[in-house]
């Protein structure tokens, strides 16, 4: 289980960070702060007061700080004239002034320490996170063992079967939480990694209880889909801030990440996959600095893709025999669809008609020669509130309103591509 605190460092040494850094990084902030107390400076670069005591003594005696005042027996500091210089060439080479960042070191090993494969996952956790969709016995225990295993999974199906829906509940599943640091230092360069979009914050210990540069989350939960390039899978460096955002998949270490629609981005499946080769299959990833060095880092995540298109089409056997789990989101039988259907009527506040169902399912498999899809009874309810909304009376299932929805939504049966003109 994780743990609620992590220890505050005392000392520099405790960081495994050099204190030439943190002269630096205090300098900077100093600098666009332009007056502040050593509590102050603490608190801004989440460190203790002993850490930054020591730091300030030093910027003192190289006189590129000077004392301004007193509050109580806390100083009041601000950079002088040489400071000022050496705070304005160090944001030339770097604009991060933000909290310390952890040492690489102490990141992977906390990576390591709150592995995803490590998750305690049972039917109970399946049952609440899916609890919202109809899926079948076996299908929660095809997606338990996935999700135990902690590697990685291909959702494959036709169109409007569910997948991204499945997909964007795996995250759910997990109950317990992980740290997040901020961002990371290795050799004087800064990767930002916590992103508030995808990191969700869970209530922490009151400040000063915990070491701030680590934020507690619930498993990191990232999606990508048609926009995913190969740049995404690499350091993203600013070359005006001159500091580095994580890739996608470091943001997703100890969670989840999701490839929604794969065959369909930017970059190409094969392109995709041989990068993954070696993440997939020894659990590490290889990033590449601005100045060309190699950075090893932990692979850490539960990998699902999701596809309407043929994985036999999309990756050779090798690559398949990498992702462990493979399953097929299929049309609904009658009976799910019937409880689909039942239960969003419930939701919407209509009346649910087991009859006018199983006319539509009628329709859907003779006249327009449709599979029981899963995202058709949410999309021809939508079609019938739209027309009630828009003739201003109550919406109302039965067989008009149903047949209405259908012409509104499926090609007419027969309909086919006109033939190209000739040249």
């Amino acid at each position: 289980m994780v743990a609620m605190t992590i220890p505050v460092p005392q000392t520099v040494g405790d960081l495994g960070i050099r204190r030439s850094f943190l002269e630096d990084l205090a300098l900077k902030i100093l600098y666009l702060e332009g007056e502040m107390s050593v509590t102050d400076l603490a608190r801004k670069m989440g460190l203790s007061f002993a850490i930054i005591d020591e730091v300030f003594q030093a910027l003192r005696r190289e006189q590129l700080c000077e004392v301004k005042g007193m509050v109580g027996s806390i100083h009041r500091i601000t950079t002088t004239s040489q400071g000022k210089e050496r705070a304005l060439g160090l944001l030339s080479q770097s604009q991060y002034a933000g909290l310390s960042p952890v040492s690489f070191r102490d990141y992977v090993g906390r990576v390591r320490e709150q592995s995803v494969r490590d998750a305690d996952v049972h039917p109970p956790e399946l049952l609440r996170a899916f609890e919202h969709l109809v899926l079948s016995n076996e299908m929660l225990r095809q997606l338990g063992t996935a999700v135990v295993s902690g590697t990685s999974i291909v959702l494959y199906g036709s169109t409007g079967t569910g997948k991204t829906a499945i997909a964007e509940c795996i995250p759910s599943i997990y109950q317990d939480r992980v740290w997040i640091p901020y961002a990371v230092e290795i050799d004087g360069q800064v990767i930002v990694i916590y992103d508030p979009i995808v990191h969700k914050r869970v209530d922490t210990p009151p400040a000063g209880e915990g070491d701030r540069r680590w934020v507690l989350c619930e498993r990191p939960r990232v999606i990508v889909g048609g926009e995913l390039t190969i740049d995404m899978l690499d350091l993203q460096f600013n070359p005006v801030a001159k500091f580095y955002s994580a890739p996608v998949q470091m943001k997703a270490n100890n969670g989840v990440l999701i490839v929604d629609d794969f065959g369909r981005q930017r970059i190409r499946p094969e392109e995709l996959l041989n990068r993954w080769t070696v993440p997939l299959d020894r659990r590490i990833d290889f990033l590449t600095m601005a100045g060309g060095r190699k950075l090893e880092i932990p692979f850490d995540l539960f990998v699902v893709f999701a596809t309407n298109l043929d994985p036999a089409q999309l990756a050779d056997e090798a690559f398949l025999r990498r992702i462990h789990n493979k399953i097929s989101v299929d049309p609904l039988p009658r009976e799910q669809f019937h409880e689909v259907f039942s239960r969003l009527c419930q939701e919407f506040e209509l009346a649910y008609d087991p009859a006018v169902v199983d006319h539509l399912v009628g329709l859907l498999t003779t006249e327009f020669n449709q599979p029981l899809r899963g995202c058709y009874p949410l999309d021809v309810i939508r079609q019938i509130r739209w027309a009630a909304l828009y003739e201003g009376k109550p919406a109302r299932l039965d067989r008009k309103t149903v047949e209405q929805a259908c012409r509104n939504y499926f090609l007419a049966p027969g309909a086919q591509k006109p033939a190209p003109s000739a040249a």
